[in-house]
C-alpha cells in the first residue's frame, strides 16, 4: 500500500472511533494523496464534524489548494504571524474580495494561490 492510502485508511479510521476527543488536528492529510480524493476527504471530515451533536471539531493544517478548493469561506481560516511575533487569525470569509469572487464562482484554493487570502 502507498503512503497515501495508508494515510487516508487512518484518518477515515479515526472518524469511527465511538469515544472521539472533542478536538482533533490534522496535518496536512493531502500528503500522498491523488488531489481528486481531496473533495472527498474534506466532505468526510465535514460530515463527520457535523452529523451530531458532541461531535469533535475537526482542525486541519494543508499547503494544498486542491484540498481548499473543497471547502467554503467560513471554513477557512488564515493564520499569519506578524512582524510583532504575534499570529493573526481571520476566516477568508471576512475578506469581502474573497466573498465575491467565490459568489462568481472562483474556488478558494485558486483565490489563496492568487494571494488573495493573504490576510495583510
Amino acid at each position: 500500500m502507498s503512503d497515501g492510502t495508508l494515510k487516508i485508511f487512518a484518518g477515515l479510521l479515526m472518524l469511527e472511533d465511538l469515544d472521539p476527543p472533542p478536538f482533533i488536528c490534522i496535518e496536512e492529510p493531502e500528503n500522498g494523496l491523488y488531489h481528486k480524493l481531496l473533495e472527498a476527504l474534506a466532505e468526510a471530515f465535514r460530515t463527520h464534524a457535523t452529523s451530531k451533536k458532541g461531535a469533535p471539531q475537526i482542525f486541519v493544517t494543508t499547503h494544498q489548494p486542491y484540498f481548499v478548493d473543497a471547502l467554503t469561506p467560513k471554513e477557512v481560516w488564515i493564520l499569519e504571524k506578524g512582524q510583532d511575533g504575534f499570529s493573526r487569525i481571520q476566516r477568508a470569509s471576512a475578506l469581502e474580495d474573497v466573498r465575491n469572487l467565490v459568489d462568481q464562482g472562483l474556488g478558494l484554493g485558486g483565490l489563496w494561490y492568487s494571494d488573495y487570502l493573504d490576510a495583510r
